[in-house]
């Protein structure tokens, strides 16, 4: 891999989590999600080795899963409060989509089965 590219990689990786991570909107921290899901596939799949590109396509499909499992879940919240602030969350439906999303994208247990594999 060029060196080039991947520098642009990893600082896109830094940016998405600089702005997940400061994010106050719900919409915010889904942007920082998505540069972090999209900076880290051509890192996974640089080999170019058949099991390398299958577990870039297992690793795309399942955070874009969780990806849409938070909009949803901040869209819900959103309907019954009235506000895209992260720290109202007070429906209860919202906060199981939002901590089943979050569960996804990290990998924990139950939905771990795709993460030894990438």
């Amino acid at each position: 891999m060029n060196p080039y590219a991947k520098l642009t990689f990893s600082l896109s990786l830094m940016l998405g989590t600089t702005i997940t991570i400061s994010s106050n909107h719900w919409m915010s921290a889904w942007a920082g999600l998505e540069i972090n899901t999209l900076a880290i596939i051509p890192l996974i799949s640089k080999s170019h080795h058949p099991r390398a590109i299958e577990a870039a396509i297992k690793y795309f499909l399942v955070q874009a899963a969780a990806s849409t499992l938070l909009l949803f879940s901040s869209m819900i919240n959103a309907w019954h409060t009235g506000q895209w602030d992260i720290t109202q969350l007070n429906h209860p439906t919202s906060s199981l989509l939002l901590t089943t999303a979050i569960a996804m994208k990290l990998g924990l247990v139950p939905f771990h089965f795709w993460f030894p594999e990438v």
